[in-house]
């Protein structure tokens, strides 16, 4: 049963647009085409944000490595938008000082490593962020955390950003579409193209939660399915060539432990040469990640024992006193990079530059998205409502964007909002620092519930700072459907340190008193929850069952 009845009535005129995909660069083209006047439908098959979005390093950055494949426009690229983001979502996106030490052991010399840490500073010249430095061993003791000191001679030091929650840069980017025209319905797989001979007319789609099948018109689709782009395509109905390759990264996530690091460590992996990540992240650590093949069910996907102790042995490598056992490990979580189907190249070595896919002349007024870093969405975005405009041969306003915040970030001081939010809310410090990190200056909307019903500023757990209002706020304010969406996508509290399971339960009871949810449904969201988390690995899963 759906929590936002579909208004039929509204499916009924043509869209100029249809964007299959709710994640980051579907949200983002949806945002910067409703912005630029064009009447926008988002059908997205499960809901904002659940599949490769919510599965990153978490990390805006210009891609270091990608110098080393001589790849320095899609740096530059990527340096120039991680600014835009440190402007335009301040109260998601925050600097990271980043650790590159130098073992003797690696691949790449200190030369090489300070060659390209000069190329990033030269690449990023109008950023904002402090310029690279290098650290004797001592500093990196100091500054940075208790390495492995055996072979180590230093370190680099630089800059980048991290996005603790990446799936909020989704969530806003929907809110901004919907606010300015669009419409976005999670749930809404689609299962077939309209055709006119060569040229798509409109699309079917299922409403997964109630069964219905419904069918739209429109002038144009962008497949945007990420790692599903090919899968998206069956509904052509005709054969297409295949476009994904993607590969598996695999994350976990353990408590801080003595001597962890005090800003994100980049480094070398002693197996295999990997670049990999020990990143201090909500105050706990964060792992990754691997690259491999993947040819399994793009529905589930979960670590392999291999993989887990593959990234557990490299950290303890890195950091001898982390001890990172199985038992030790909170929960994992993995996904699909929807990179380009290259054939056997090496992983590494794939581009990670996005590729906007006119599927003319085969098929006119279909696009698909190929690739895209998390950084990048926006350029992305609007490289492809710019091809849409040609496509369409509409003249469209200039896209907006470059200097446009998120719903989030307000009109003012961020930094100065939020101060003023924690001393004067009347909430305890640490939950109005929670809302203010979570959902920025749309906290005041949140207070206003509270100030509605004072039960709703209680906390759902002790040590937990999400509080109720969190619960109603996500399904009447950002199109929650399920409770599954409210804990990993809307508030955030999924990412806890027992994966949102304490927090089940009394989410439940909230949304039962407020929109009056029977036992079935109270039991039915239960247990979906408990079979999603699954593939996260969670610690706590045996005592929530």
């Amino acid at each position: 049963m759906r929590q936002h009845p579909i208004d039929e009535s509204l499916l009924t005129q043509k869209w100029d647009l249809v964007v299959v995909g709710g994640g980051i660069n579907g949200s983002a083209i949806a945002r910067d085409a409703a912005l630029r006047g064009l009447k926008v439908l988002v059908l997205e098959k499960e809901d904002i944000s659940s599949g490769t979005s919510a599965w990153s390093t978490r990390l805006i950055h210009g891609g270091l490595r990608y110098l080393e494949y001589f790849e320095f426009y899609l740096v530059r690229e990527s340096l120039a938008e991680r600014e835009r983001l440190l402007r335009n979502a301040p109260h998601l996106v925050k600097p990271l000082g980043m650790a590159f030490p130098f073992y003797r052991q690696n691949r790449r010399p200190p030369w090489m490593i300070r060659l390209g840490m000069i190329l990033y500073d030269v690449l990023s010249f109008d950023k904002s962020l402090d310029h690279h430095h290098i650290l004797s061993p001592q500093q990196v003791f100091e500054r940075v955390g208790a390495l492995n000191p055996e072979g180590l001679s230093g370190a680099a030091l630089y800059y980048d950003c991290q996005v603790d929650y990446a799936e909020r840069l989704s969530v806003e980017n929907i809110l901004s579409a919907c606010e300015n025209g669009a419409l976005f319905l999670n749930y809404a797989k689609v299962t077939r193209f309209l055709l006119d001979d060569r040229q798509v007319r409109g699309v079917e789609f299922q409403d997964l939660l109630s069964g219905k099948t419904y069918s739209v018109s429109t002038d144009l689709v962008v497949n945007v399915g990420g790692p599903w782009v090919d899968e998206v395509l069956k509904g052509v109905g005709r054969p297409t060539k295949r476009l994904i390759g993607g590969t598996k990264g695999s994350h976990l996530v353990v408590p801080t432990f003595p001597g962890a690091p005090k800003i994100a460590v980049y480094f070398e992996a002693r197996t295999d040469g990997r670049p990999m990540f020990v990143i201090p992240w909500t105050g706990r650590i964060l792992i990754g990640t691997t690259d491999l093949p993947y040819h399994g069910d793009l529905d589930y996907v979960e670590i392999d024992d291999e993989e887990m102790h593959y990234l557990m042995r490299e950290a303890n490598q890195v950091f001898p006193s982390a001890q990172i056992t199985p038992e030790k490990i909170l929960y994992t979580y993995a996904g699909i990079r929807p990179l380009p189907f290259v054939g056997e190249k090496k992983t590494a070595a794939i581009t990670r530059r996005h590729i906007i896919h006119d599927h003319a002349p085969e098929i006119e007024g279909l696009i698909s998205i190929i690739g895209g870093k998390l950084t990048t969405f926006r350029n992305l975005a609007e490289q492809c409502i710019d091809l849409v405009a040609k496509k369409l041969n509409r003249k469209l306003s200039p896209c907006p964007t470059k200097n446009l915040p998120l719903p989030g970030a307000g009109d003012g001081s961020f930094h100065e909002f939020q101060n003023q939010f924690i001393a004067k809310s009347g909430l305890e410090k640490e939950v109005a620092r929670h809302l203010t990190d979570i959902y920025g200056v749309r906290a005041e909307k949140i207070l206003g519930l509270v100030q509605k019903g004072p039960k709703l500023k209680n906390r759902l757990c002790p040590d937990d700072p999400t509080i109720a209002a969190e619960i109603i706020f996500a399904f009447e304010e950002e199109q929650a459907e399920t409770i599954r969406d409210v804990l990993l996508r809307r508030c955030m509290g999924g990412y806890n340190d027992q994966a949102g399971l304490d927090l089940l339960q009394p989410a439940i009871r909230v949304a039962a008193e407020y929109f009056g949810w029977d036992r079935d449904r109270q039991e039915q969201e239960r247990e979906a929850y408990l079979e999603y988390v699954k593939r996260y690995r969670p610690k706590a899963l045996a005592a929530a069952r």
